[in-house]
């Protein structure tokens, strides 16, 4: 029975650290500098589905990154929100018996709108409101885990970035998260 508390203490702990890094990361974002420059859109997608292979060489979801235009932005923040929104695609679609991710882009004059979809567990629009807040979850941490964080991190660098970021889903159906760079 101790042996038992003190896993779950240790899993609480870790639990709590992790939050407790996602809460620092989504603070320094107001003060991080800037560095502005042409973004290749692909090369960021791949960078990130690298990244979440090395965190969980276990998951084999394909991924499919179609042609992705240029944009203006900061690289290092970009990625993060690739990251973010890819990790979160392949958390939620992980239980289908074939899950997809897609990643593309609709390109515009002085915008480019990308999307990170996937045929996940997706949600309720009635709730979209909520998607983008700090500790904000639409399903609990027994269902998928995380912190509630990485989508707040996801708007906070699109805003920077004078963008904007939605999503559209429907349940069981899966969800796609859109976000808009300037050209």
């Amino acid at each position: 029975e101790a042996q038992r508390l003190l896993n779950v203490v240790r899993s609480n702990t870790q639990q709590m650290g992790t939050l407790i890094d996602d809460l620092l990361a989504f603070a320094r974002l107001s003060r991080q500098s800037f560095d502005c420059t042409t973004i290749d859109m692909a090369a960021v997608g791949q960078v990130a589905l690298e990244e979440l292979k090395k965190a969980e060489p276990r998951t084999r979801i394909p991924v499919t990154i179609h042609p992705l235009m240029p944009a203006q932005g900061n690289v290092s923040l970009i990625q993060q929100v690739m990251i973010n929104l890819i990790s979160n695609a392949v958390k939620f679609s992980r239980f289908r018996a074939q899950p997809r991710v897609e990643i593309g882009c609709f390109p515009d004059r002085n915008e480019n709108t990308y999307f990170v979809r996937d045929n996940g567990v997706g949600f309720d629009m009635a709730y979209a409101d909520k998607l983008f807040g700090v500790f904000q979850r639409l399903h609990s941490v027994e269902e998928f885990e995380g912190t509630g964080v990485g989508l707040a991190i996801v708007k906070r660098i699109i805003n920077r970035h004078s963008g904007r970021v939605w999503a559209d889903a429907k349940a069981d159906e899966g969800a796609t998260f859109y976000f808009t760079l300037p050209a």
